[in-house]
């Protein structure tokens, strides 16, 4: 049996249970065919060329079933902390609503199930969903709009404001046997809205599952949204997802990815910029160590006049780790006085890190302003030496400048909370990749 074999009999057994009204049964099995008519991914596709997949392929995930609540103690610390904060836990892609918290939210807004909304509130969640379940965004994502059960939703009406962000918590369980989880999230920002939403993606014990995630972000005209997301799975997981953002006139969009786990993790953002003035921040941080692998492609595309778009990604790499950065900015023909901005630098710790890096540009406007550039490199000896000379202990000059060129991306994140989480697992994984390097 082929691995899209194994996949399509699966889908047999659990599509009729799937929840959700008939136009996304019949997006599911539109989906499951886009699957089987390509399979996963090669290394002889460009968009995989450094990425092999044929090991997660050829694992037997089961699909993932409803299972017992995790400790909520143990929840809770992979959250930001305070209880201002609205929460939303999914467990293997599934929402619990007892580890749950969205009472904190105000009026006329909502934070819960994806799957809640698409009963209670359709007219909310089916104008965004529709288009999103048939955009081609890969083998992975054809999976995630056939596999999907539930996922996050958050709405905010025009004029709202969060003070704290809203937490979202994907847990992966360890169920023995390797589990697939496809989880599909939706956050609608409104007119002149101001929010952050923070996901987290997390495991528990050293499980081979899957998280093959979804989250679609809509930023409406005027509105602005920081779009925080950790990644720090078990060390033998994979680890897939794809956002697809898309902004209105003069929104502000900054979106900060910080990926410290998996055993191979492959990340996609597609900023669609879709009205004249928009404004989008995409910011990465990755850190790996051992044998892992990371994979981050990005694409900014600018479709009106005076938009603007900031990337700056960054990758620190020990051990045998592997890391690929791919970013592309598209500026399209009726794009004029675009300034666009890409950057890619990388820091290896030991012999064996490997980074493949490739900033593009394609231009098909004549008035605007675009850069683009990627560094791969070492420590700096004269700064090491510098450290040394004062008398700072050798680990400890080597750990201040891996924090130093980890700070312009870890202090732009504006929420608090979300800021102090992020660094906490940051100094926990850089002793990891440190020790392996």
């Amino acid at each position: 049996m082929t691995a899209v074999d194994r996949w399509r009999e699966t889908f047999r057994e659990v599509a009729g249970a799937l929840p959700g009204p008939a136009w996304v049964g019949k997006a599911r099995r539109d989906a499951f065919a886009r699957f089987g008519d390509t399979g996963f991914p090669t290394t002889h596709e460009e968009a995989w060329r450094y990425t092999n997949v044929a090991p997660l392929a050829a694992t037997p995930f089961r699909a993932a079933v409803p299972g017992p609540a995790p400790d909520a103690a143990a929840v809770a610390a992979l959250l930001p902390g305070g209880s201002t904060c609205a929460r939303l836990v999914l467990l293997d892609g599934r929402f619990v609503p007892s580890l749950s918290n969205a009472a904190l939210m105000p009026a006329g807004s909502f934070a819960g199930s994806l799957a809640d909304a698409l009963r209670r509130a359709p007219e909310l969640v089916e104008p965004h969903l529709r288009g999103s379940l048939d955009r081609d965004l890969g083998a992975f994502g054809a999976l995630n709009a056939a596999f999907f059960a539930d996922g996050a939703f958050v709405h905010l009406p025009r004029g709202c404001c969060l003070p704290e962000p809203v937490a979202v918590l994907y847990l992966a369980s360890d169920a023995g046997a390797p589990v697939a989880a496809h989880p599909r999230s939706l956050v609608v920002a409104g007119e002149s809205s101001h929010a952050a939403v923070l996901e987290v993606f997390a495991g528990r014990g050293a499980g081979a599952g899957l998280t093959n995630a979804v989250t679609e972000v809509v930023a409406g005209p005027n509105a602005s949204l920081e779009h925080v997301r950790l990644q720090a799975e078990a060390p033998r997981a994979y680890h897939v997802s794809a956002v697809v953002s898309r902004q209105d006139r003069d929104s502000n969009y900054a979106a900060r990815a910080f990926l410290f786990g998996a055993a191979l993790s492959r990340n996609d953002h597609w900023a669609v910029l879709d009205g004249e003035g928009a404004n989008t921040l995409l910011d990465g941080l990755y850190l790996a160590g051992g044998a892992t692998h990371v994979d981050c492609h990005t694409g900014i595309e600018h479709r009106k006049p005076r938009g603007s778009s900031r990337e700056v990604y960054k990758g620190i790499l020990g051990g045998r780790a592997s890391a690929v950065f791919h970013g592309r900015i598209h500026v399209h023909p009726g794009a004029q006085q675009t300034d666009a901005k890409q950057s890619n630098g990388n820091l290896l710790l030991s012999r064996e890190a490997v980074v493949d890096t490739k900033p593009q540009l394609e231009i098909y406007a004549n008035d605007v302003k675009c850069t683009h550039g990627a560094t791969i490199g070492r420590l700096d000896a004269d700064a090491l030496f510098y450290l040394r000379a004062r008398g700072v202990a050798a680990a400890d000059a080597r750990t201040m400048l891996i924090r130093a060129f980890a700070h312009e991306v870890t202090e732009r994140v504006r929420a608090l909370p979300a800021r102090e989480r992020i660094l906490a697992m940051f100094e926990e994984r850089l002793t990891a990749a440190l020790e392996a390097a």
